[in-house]
């Protein structure tokens, strides 16, 4: 039995391998729990045959940490839970102390950025490193853990994160119509280019804006810009995009989307999709889901991407917070054609499956799993 924490399940890369893994600890014939404050995810979890326990993990009140221990703790014995795993700090401090008390395994994963400072924030994060096993989701992030935390090797497992290849492989048209008419993308729309995330500064939706304004300053094809992702409450950092994309005289060409429900459809309806992270991504996912999609992507050449897309192959990687190489990259792929982007896009496509299904990380995860409660049980 394996119990997960994490702060909630709304949406992003931490959450969606929550779901992956405790939907393979079922098939593997074992049960999943997940305790979060819920969020729009947990029918999917419950569809999978995982169970939810609805608790206030993403809280840093000491006083609420405290009782989700004494919580955990009852959970971990009532329901005779093996090991337990943590995906995020505040979950994980009392998630470490009920493990500690019930004498089973904990395991962390670190999705987010490895903190260099400030030191309270350093000792916040260290957390993470303090399990049985803590799993990097990739190369630049394992060693980002190495240089700040300096764990025991023997601790440090990474593991990619994986995607269902086969979801994104294969999107019925009448799913893309479906969302290009909610997102009003007409047969004039020309080449699209997607920058799916959530609406944060560090994502880079303002890169791509200025980028869009140099790229429609020079002529030449129409395109189309979408800026698809949840604002999360951040209406002024909205706002401010919102300005950028009309002081650029780009109202016709640029637009915020939204949340996308059906992010499948979404890459299947680009042409092009850009991860301009003005920071290192930990990971990554949005350029690994485009390429399982088929589609070439654009990304900075920072961070995990540098490992997940291979340059001028399954797309271009461009430096950080520099619209202008965004846009002479941008304007590459609207030289290729359509033929050229088809080719990058399938060989973006044979680079996922081939390294990052969510079949290989869950495989992965499991054994980590079988091998700590096989040691607990022993020792």
């Amino acid at each position: 039995m394996i119990l997960q924490v994490v702060p909630a399940l709304e949406t992003g890369g931490a959450e969606r391998t929550t779901l992956d893994v405790a939907r393979a600890v079922m098939m593997a014939g074992g049960r999943a729990i997940v305790a979060s404050r819920g969020g729009r995810m947990v029918p999917e979890l419950i569809v999978s045959g995982a169970e939810h326990i609805d608790m206030a993990m993403h809280s840093k009140n000491p006083v609420v940490m405290a009782l989700n221990v004494e919580r955990l703790a009852r959970i971990v014995a009532r329901e005779g839970v093996d090991l337990v795993h943590a995906r995020s700090r505040a979950p994980a401090w009392s998630a470490l102390a009920a493990s500690r008390r019930a004498g089973v395994p904990f395991v962390t994963t670190y999705h987010s950025r490895v903190h260099t400072k400030p030191r309270l924030k350093v000792f916040y994060n260290s957390v993470m490193v303090r399990g049985d096993a803590v799993i990097a989701n990739s190369s630049y992030t394992a060693d980002s853990i190495r240089a700040v935390h300096a764990p025991d090797e023997a601790r440090i497992f990474t593991v990619p994160r994986g995607v269902d290849i086969e979801s994104f492989a294969a999107v019925t048209p009448s799913r893309m119509e479906a969302l290009r008419g909610r997102w009003g993308i007409g047969e004039d729309a020309g080449t699209v280019f997607l920058h799916p995330a959530r609406l944060t500064r560090w994502k880079g939706q303002a890169v791509s804006i200025e980028a869009a304004r140099l790229l429609a300053g020079r002529g030449g094809a129409d395109f189309t810009l979408l800026l698809a992702g949840d604002a999360q409450g951040r209406d002024g950092y909205t706002a401010e995009l919102e300005k950028a994309i009309a002081d650029a005289g780009l109202g016709a060409r640029v637009r915020l989307a939204g949340h996308g429900d059906d992010m499948a459809a979404a890459y299947a309806l680009a042409d092009v999709v850009l991860s301009p992270s003005i920071e290192p991504e930990p990971f990554g996912r949005t350029a690994v889901e485009a390429q399982a999609a088929s589609r070439p992507v654009i990304v900075s050449d920072a961070g995990g991407q540098r490992e997940t897309v291979i340059e001028g192959e399954t797309g271009f990687r461009v430096k950080p917070n520099d619209a202008a190489a965004l846009a002479d990259a941008m304007a590459r792929m609207l030289a290729m054609g359509p033929e050229g982007r088809a080719a990058m896009g399938a060989r973006g496509y044979a680079n996922a499956a081939t390294h990052y299904s969510v079949d290989t990380m869950c495989r992965t995860t499991l054994e980590i799993y079988a091998g700590l409660i096989g040691r607990m049980r022993s020792a």
